[in-house]
């Protein structure tokens, strides 16, 4: 049985074949951790933001 990186738990062979390397509970715990948002680029697509300073810097009227 493999081992969670993050608690040592054992976790599912079946999740480990997936690709996974965390228990579901650490899992979800890091998922929920990540925020992110979608913002468009001026003359190009949308792009994935999860630094929020990258996304105050693409406001072109910011004020500092």
């Amino acid at each position: 049985m493999p081992e969670c990186i993050s608690c040592g738990e054992t976790y599912s062979e079946r999740r480990a074949l997936l690709g996974y390397n965390t228990c579901l509970p650490c899992g979800d715990f890091a998922a929920r951790e990540v925020k992110w948002c979608t913002a468009p680029i001026n003359k190009s697509n949308y792009v994935v933001i999860t630094n929020k300073a990258e996304l105050t810097m693409l406001n072109p009227k910011r004020t500092s």
